[in-house]
């Protein structure tokens, strides 16, 4: 599984023409930033400073929150006028508030509203405008490294070096931050070309201590130290292209040892600082994500008539197919500008002449698949199902081929302006596993992701080998993916946990699956962030 994309998020507030609640001067006012935590319950997160005596504040105090793609994060930003020093807001008066989520104003980057003094009705006064920016460097430091001459450690053998990399802390301690691969039986290594955010490399200070040591392995016991340096990054970055060299001391060999000159020599090939572009650099920049839904209605799933199918619509109009859709299109609806999406289904009859097919308009309009937001699908869903006869094979490479070839044509565009998602619900045993793989396998050279959620009960054996988390997916002809694309997740597990839950497992890698794209195109953000000093 992939780390959940978490950073800090940084809210510029302003507003504009607020209610002047004070006699005989201006409101004082004060945001506060709240989160639901459900049941229209809300906790503090933070707040601003009061600005005394204004009606358009702007407000210097950033509001900071960590943020979750993976998550839909409800927000309340609340407009207070301060009167005395207490912090309980009740004593105050309330300015205005607007609720929106963390997902809306990240994609937006700027948003400008009228406040509202009770939920849906304007306040009759006042705009509030947010700017979200990330905390962050974006800076890493990219090293390449080989060394000469290594001390010979193993009897039966050379050494089998390796390097760690650490930072001096302000408290002298030395912190790891980088181990490289381990080179076997070689005196003469060279390790593979590796990344190192700055913040993490030396905390953005290119003068701080940085200490290399260069160890051989030994499986069976402790790691036995070849020699080591000390040096900054100031000087790693002198390698530029025409490198820099070390040499590698053994301490205790240099106490012992007279005429000692060192124990190998390491050389920085190549070293240089790059923007590291994140998550929220593209979506900030202006990449859209387009959100398209595949749904199976093989004959498997069960007559929808009965309360046994996973189609049946339950009293309360639900299903495990509707409950997927939900949950994932909240989160990405957020990331769409024009919030139109399209939906098809596979593996049925479809009138008027009731041929099968595998990648047919849920709303029955080849030519305009798409749905209006979340709501249209689930009606596009609900009017689909009395009108198809579910058959089969449950097919996949159709509507994968399908998504790949709007996501080809996109990715001829030389920016970073579209990601496509496309989400398959289904029930079970894959048929077409072959032209499945070798779908993915293209796809993953495509700015796209897979997710794929099952319903019921099945055995979805197939599905664990197409999300390649335990092994590199290849295609038939043994070709790997570019980059890991897929998703697997089973509903079941999931049946009693709260919505956001699923969302959060189903959505967790889209965010890194993305950068891996792009970085792998070598692409900016359309409008990229400002270069951090």
């Amino acid at each position: 599984m992939a780390t959940q994309c978490v950073t800090k998020v940084e809210l510029s507030i302003s507003c504009k023409n607020l209610l002047d609640k004070d006699v005989g001067s201006k409101s004082d006012p004060l945001c506060v930033l709240l989160q639901s935590v459900g049941d229209d319950k809300w906790t503090e997160v933070d707040r601003t400073e009061r600005v005394k005596n204004c009606q358009d504040p702007e407000f210097s105090k950033r509001l900071c929150i960590d943020y979750h793609f993976e998550k839909v994060q409800k927000l309340k930003l609340a407009v207070y006028d301060i009167d005395n020093k207490s912090v309980d807001l009740n004593d105050d008066d309330y300015l205005g508030g607007y609720e929106c989520t963390l997902g809306q104003i990240v994609s937006s980057k700027k948003i400008t509203n009228p406040l509202q003094l009770k939920k849906g009705k304007p306040a009759g006064k006042g705009t509030i405008t947010i700017v979200a920016e990330e905390v962050k460097d974006n800076r890493a430091i990219v090293l390449e490294v080989e060394a000469r001459n290594l001390d010979k450690k193993d009897l039966f053998g050379k050494s089998d070096p390796f390097l760690e990399f650490f930072r001096q802390d302000d408290d002298g301690k030395w912190l790891l931050v980088h181990r490289t691969e381990v080179i076997k039986n070689n005196l003469n290594p060279s390790w593979k070309k590796f990344t190192v955010s700055l913040h993490t490399f030396c905390s953005g200070d290119l003068n701080k201590p940085i200490k290399v040591a260069c160890y051989d392995k030994d499986e069976d016991t402790s790691s036995d130290l070849i020699g080591e340096f000390t040096c900054t990054a100031a000087n790693l970055l002198e390698a530029k292209d025409q490198g820099v060299e070390f040499e590698c001391i053994h301490p205790e060999k240099q106490k012992k040892k007279k005429g000692y000159k060192n124990s190998g020599v390491v050389r920085i090939k190549y070293c240089k600082i790059e923007a590291q572009y994140t998550f929220l650099d593209y979506v900030m920049g202006g990449c859209q994500i387009n959100f398209t839904v595949g749904i199976d209605f093989t004959g498997s799933n069960g007559d929808p008539r009965s309360s046994e199918s996973l189609h049946y619509l339950s009293p309360n109009g639900v299903n495990q197919y509707l409950t997927a859709i939900w949950s994932v299109g909240q989160v990405i609806q957020d990331y769409d500008a024009d919030k139109l999406f399209p939906a098809f289904g596979f593996g049925a009859q479809v009138p008027p002449d009731f041929k099968v097919s595998h990648e047919f308009a849920l709303n029955f309009n080849p030519s305009s698949p798409y749905c209006q937001g979340i709501d249209g699908i689930v009606q596009a869903y609900r009017m689909a199902l009395p009108q198809v006869r579910l058959y089969g094979p449950t097919n996949f490479s159709p509507i994968i081929n399908h998504v790949a070839r709007i996501a080809a044509t996109a990715a001829q565009q030389p920016n970073a302006a579209q990601y496509f998602v496309l989400l398959i619900i289904t029930d079970g045993e894959i048929t077409d596993l072959d032209q499945t793989k070798q779908a993915i396998v293209n796809s993953s050279k495509l700015p796209m992701s897979l997710i794929v959620v099952g319903v019921g009960e099945a055995d979805f054996k197939a599905m664990e080998v197409l999300d390649g988390d335990n092994g590199v997916l290849k295609s038939p002809t043994g070709e790997p993916v570019a980059r890991d694309i897929v998703q697997f997740v089973p509903f079941k597990d999931f049946i009693n946990a709260p919505r956001e839950s699923l969302a959060q497992t189903v959505l967790a890698e889209v965010p890194s699956q993305l950068v891996s794209y792009f970085k792998m195109r070598n692409l900016s953000p359309v409008n990229p962030p400002a270069p951090t000093k």
